[in-house]
C-alpha cells in the first residue's frame, strides 16, 4: 500500500510517502511546501492544495493520512492553521483517497514509542525506519510519522478483520 502522510501547516506543510509491504517500509519521497506570511492567505491555501495535488497525480498514494492539530492558546494562529489543516485534507480527498486522521500523541507513539517525544527523535526514528531517506527537514520527517502511523494502524486493523 502506498499512503501520503501530511503534516499541515501554513508556512510548512510537511509531506511524505511511503510503500508497505507487509511489516516492511519503503520511501518513496518527501518534502516542504512553503508559503510566505507576506503573501495573501488565499495565495498560501492555493499552493498548499496545488502542490498537494500534484503529489497526489505524481505518486498515486492509495492512502492518506494528516495529523491533527492541537489549538493554542492564540485563536488568530488556530483559526490559520485549521484553514491550511483543511485544505491537506481536501487535496487528497479530491482525488477519491480516504484521509485517517491522528493525534501527534498517536503519531509519537506509533514511531517513537513515546507519546510525547520531540522533532529530534522523530528524526532519529525515521532515519532508523527509512534509511534511503537521507537528510529531512523535520517538517517532511514528521509528515513521514504520520504515513508510518497510518501503516501501522491500517495493518492492525486488517489483523483484527
Amino acid at each position: 500500500m502506498r499512503i501520503l502522510g501530511i503534516d499541515p501547516g501554513l508556512e510548512r506543510t510537511g509531506w511524505g510517502v511511503i510503500e508497505t509491504e507487509g511489516s516492511r517500509l519503503s520511501f518513496l519521497a518527501a518534502g516542504v511546501i512553503l508559503s510566505k506570511a507576506s503573501e495573501p492567505m488565499a495565495m498560501r491555501l492555493n499552493r498548499i492544495d496545488s502542490e498537494l495535488s500534484s503529489i497526489v497525480e505524481k505518486w498515486k498514494p492509495e492512502s492518506a493520512a494528516i495529523e491533527e492539530t492541537f489549538v493554542n492558546k492564540n485563536a488568530a494562529s488556530s483559526l490559520k492553521l485549521g484553514q491550511a489543516r483543511g485544505v491537506a485534507i481536501v487535496a487528497p480527498a479530491r482525488a477519491g483517497l480516504d484521509v485517517a486522521e491522528y493525534s501527534a500523541n498517536t503519531v509519537k507513539k506509533s514511531v517513537v514509542g513515546v507519546g510525547h517525544a520531540g522533532k529530534d527523535q522523530i528524526g532519529m526514528m525515521i532515519k532508523v525506519l527509512l534509511p534511503t531517506a537521507g537528510q529531512l527537514a523535520a517538517d517532511a520527517a514528521d509528515a513521514l510519522a504520520v504515513a508510518i502511523c497510518h501503516a501501522h494502524h491500517a495493518q492492525s486493523s486488517l489483523k483484527v478483520g
